[in-house]
Parts: C-alpha cells; sequence; structure tokens
C-alpha cells in the first residue's frame, strides 16, 4: 500500500496551518489537480467533504470524514469513491512562537490492483507536490517567511 510522510518546521503558527488544512472548500483555489470541493455535515470537531481529483481524462469524486481536535490535528478517513483505502492525517506542534512542527501522513489503496501499480510509483511525487502547494498557499495567506 503507498505511503507517504513528511515532517517539516513551517514559519507559521499551527492555528494558521490549522485553518488553511480544515478549509476543503478553499481546495480547488490551490491544491493540483482538485477541480471541486464541497463540505457537509458539519458537527462538533467533524464534518464530511467531496473532492473532486482531476488529470486529463481522469475525473473521479471521493467522499471523506474530516475529524479534527482545533489548531492540533486533522484526521481524513475515507468513506466512499475509487478507492479501497485512504487515509491521512496532519499534526501541528508549536515550535517556538511562530513557527511549528507539521507532520503528514498519506496511505491509500485502489480497489484495482493494476491502479495500484499505476499511480504507486507516481505517488510519493504527487504528495510532495501537494505539501508543496500547501506551502505555498501559506505563504500567499500569511505572507512569505520571514529571513
Amino acid at each position: 500500500m503507498p505511503h507517504f510522510a513528511e515532517k517539516k518546521l513551517l514559519p507559521y503558527t499551527p492555528e494558521q496551518l490549522f485553518l488553511l488544512v480544515s478549509d476543503v472548500a478553499k481546495y480547488p483555489d490551490f491544491l493540483p489537480w482538485c477541480t471541486g470541493a464541497r463540505v457537509y455535515n458539519r458537527k462538533d470537531g467533524q464534518f464530511d467533504a467531496d473532492v473532486i481529483i482531476g488529470f486529463k481524462m481522469f475525473s473521479e469524486r471521493f467522499t471523506s470524514r474530516v475529524r479534527y481536535q482545533e489548531f492540533s490535528r486533522v484526521d481524513v478517513d475515507y468513506i466512499k469513491g475509487p478507492m479501497k483505502r485512504l487515509y491521512n492525517h496532519w499534526n501541528f506542534t508549536p515550535e517556538g512562537e511562530h513557527s511549528c512542527i507539521v507532520d503528514f501522513e498519506v496511505e491509500f489503496e485502489f480497489s484495482s490492483r493494476m491502479l495500484n501499480q499505476l499511480i504507486g510509483g507516481l505517488f510519493g511525487e504527487a504528495c510532495k507536490k501537494m505539501v508543496h502547494a500547501f506551502e505555498d498557499r501559506a505563504a500567499e495567506i500569511y505572507g512569505p517567511p520571514s529571513s
């Protein structure tokens, strides 16, 4: 099962990064291959989201349940779509006054063995590109990191 994990220190507060990651409805504005998003069933500490991922002729909708602990953690559990399994989480740990350590992890498995083999090889690079898109979005919203 393809798995990707990254931990890095970013010059933004846990609150800033939590708000960025948990704002799923804005993903089509900056996230590669995300062509649509809808958030619904909001409850205390969770919501459901549909995200449409498109690349060339491929377009699929994923439904997930997003659970969170405000300003510290976001967990995403797969509900339905073309996958057999999809899970990811974000942890935001304060590090100093204006920065935090972001711990991101994702793993997935397609229902089709062929898709697993085809996409598995590209998975790490796609994840790096998505994490970089979140960093770029943080700089756009909160300002570039100070040197």
